[in-house]
């Protein structure tokens, strides 16, 4: 790398397409974590809706909460895909810490402060992810944890993708930015399941992955999501 990472910094990348009518709720979740030292890196795929016009208007109507420095906005030239959008949001940060978010989903107020707490308090592992809760496209309040699949534990998440399996929600994650310095983000040779190889390569290059048993993330069902 050619600059050092800032300290308890956590830069939280957003990828968008076509999420419009979410960016007021999403950025919302964000901007008002517990932790508050945060840069917000939003990536636009190329929308083909109004999603840079919303991205746009809530930057300039949040002017006075957070450092303009700490809210950035690139619109990509050309749409490419999941493994590009993330990727070039991760190449941008400068946080010690990194997260990922979809901008058509929420994070609970203490998400992030939550996962700072456990990485300073966990040298050892590189990265964290939680719980989670999916709800339906205006039904926030019935929203329901979807803990079935996740493994908890470095061991027991170790050998679910040693065995091919997958037991981390990539939405949910913090890790440090040290680790993406050293091993990059997504590739673009397995489409559909850059999270689940993202995962994998780190694990496989001795990265120590937890998640932490408390539901940290909200993920929206709706018809245009991309997965």
């Amino acid at each position: 790398m050619s600059f050092e990472r800032q300290s308890g910094l956590v830069s939280v990348i957003v990828t968008c397409f076509n999420n419009g009518q979410y960016v007021k709720e999403c950025l919302h979740s964000l901007i008002n974590q517990t932790y508050r030292n945060n840069e917000i890196i939003i990536i636009d795929d190329k929308s083909t809706d109004n999603s840079v016009q919303q991205v746009k208007e809530l930057i300039k109507s949040y002017q006075n909460q957070i450092d303009p420095e700490r809210l950035i906005f690139v619109e990509l030239p050309r749409n490419v895909g999941c493994s590009g959008t993330v990727t070039t949001g991760f190449f941008l940060s400068r946080g010690e810490f990194i997260a990922i978010h979809d901008m058509d989903d929420i994070s609970h107020p203490e998400r992030i402060q939550r996962q700072v707490e456990y990485l300073q308090e966990h040298p050892e592992i590189g990265a964290v992810g939680s719980n989670y809760a999916s709800f339906n496209e205006g039904l926030f309040d019935q929203k329901q944890e979807a803990s079935f699949w996740l493994a908890y534990g470095v061991d027991n998440i170790r050998n679910t993708y040693a065995l091919g399996g997958h037991c981390v929600s990539v939405g949910t994650m913090l890790f440090r930015g040290s680790v993406f310095d050293e091993l990059g983000g997504f590739s673009n040779k397995v489409i559909g399941a850059e999270d689940w190889e993202f995962i994998c390569r780190y694990i496989a290059n001795g990265v120590e992955v937890d998640n932490i048993p408390v539901t940290l993330y909200y993920y929206r069902n709706h018809n245009l999501q991309r997965s």
